[in-house]
């Protein structure tokens, strides 16, 4: 086993070089500034061996990647900029150096991708499985951080891209079959955070009252949307962006891919609202600024909880979706 020592100089390194007017790696902190007109935004998420992820199928590499990319979808999230990146690791003695230097490469190269700099974090022993802990820093101008609770009645519901994929690959990996439907396994291995659309949408002018990322699953992250804005939500269920390969594979294995769509997590989506009558406009922008597509998918309502609009009439899904202490 490598020594804590080496470990952390081969981070340091990894890292590279930290802006001017930033201490990184080195002391008991980090130390960096704020723009004037800014509010720095911070997060930070565990992940644990066992229930976020499996080494039998998570490459290192593919690890370091999505440990850094779940974390920036935060700052997404809220139409910020990510900064800074701290990172703190509990390692089981059977890990080599081989393979950390390799989930560091995908941890640090997601980072650099993002315009984020590895600033600080720790590193123990663990007696049982891995964990990995990343704390995430960002910044966003005044007025234009886009929370939860800002939803109003009749505001559209809206979704940035495809639901479903990542548990549809999870399933996939847990049967051994990832080669099957490489983009489900890319969704579950390899999340990508929307960080261009979350600073676009949050842009003055854009419309958009309330915003989230979809880690829990649709009917959980929706409903706590709802009890932020203290409103109520209608969704269709097949107005729902389900992608041909989720549709493919929920036949194969014989899963509903409804309940994939409403419940399954970590698709990393940007779920937001806004103003019906900004909605077309909204639309339009973002296919020509960003060459992409956004999805209705329902609309804000008087009352409490998230309806589900089907062939077989209404029903009630709220937190239908991953439940972190009840496993």
């Amino acid at each position: 086993m490598v020594s804590e020592r080496q470990l952390i100089d081969y981070i340091k390194g990894a890292a590279g070089k930290v802006p001017e007017r930033v201490e990184g790696i080195g002391d008991d902190c980090a130390v960096f500034g704020c723009r004037e007109g800014c509010k720095q935004l911070v997060s930070v998420d565990t992940l644990v061996e066992g229930v976020h992820f499996d080494l039998t199928w998570h490459g290192p590499r593919e690890l370091g990647h999505k440990a850094a990319a779940v974390n920036i979808s935060d700052i997404a999230a809220m139409g910020g900029k990510p900064c800074f990146a701290l990172l703190s690791m509990a390692l089981p003695a059977r890990l080599d150096f081989a393979w950390l230097t390799a989930f560091t490469e995908g941890f640090t190269a997601e980072l650099k991708e993002y315009g984020v700099v590895l600033v600080g974090g720790d590193t123990v022993a663990s007696p049982a499985g891995l964990l990995l802990s990343v704390t995430i820093i960002g910044e966003a101008e005044e007025g234009r951080i886009l929370y939860r609770s800002g939803a109003g009645v009749d505001d559209v519901i809206m979704v940035s891209g495809s639901l479903g994929d990542a548990a549809l690959g999870l399933k996939l990996c847990r049967e051994g079959r990832q080669a099957s439907w490489p983009q489900l396994t890319a969704a579950h291995l390899t999340p990508r955070p929307e960080v261009a659309l979350g600073r676009h949408l949050a842009a003055a002018g854009s419309g958009v009252t309330a915003m989230l990322d979809m880690s829990d699953g649709l009917a959980t992250d929706l409903a706590h949307m709802c009890a932020a804005s203290g409103l109520g939500a209608r969704i269709n269920a097949d107005w729902l962006p389900i992608s041909v390969s989720a549709r493919q594979a929920a036949l194969d294995l014989e899963i509903d891919v409804l309940d994939s769509a409403l419940g399954g997590g970590e698709d990393y989506r940007l779920l937001f609202t806004c103003p019906a009558a900004a909605e077309e406009d909204l639309r339009r922008e973002v296919k020509a600024v960003l060459k992409r597509q956004i999805f209705r998918i329902g609309k804000m309502i008087p009352g409490c909880g998230v309806l589900l609009c089907g062939r077989d009439g209404e029903r009630d899904v709220s937190f239908q979706g991953y439940e972190h202490l009840t496993r």
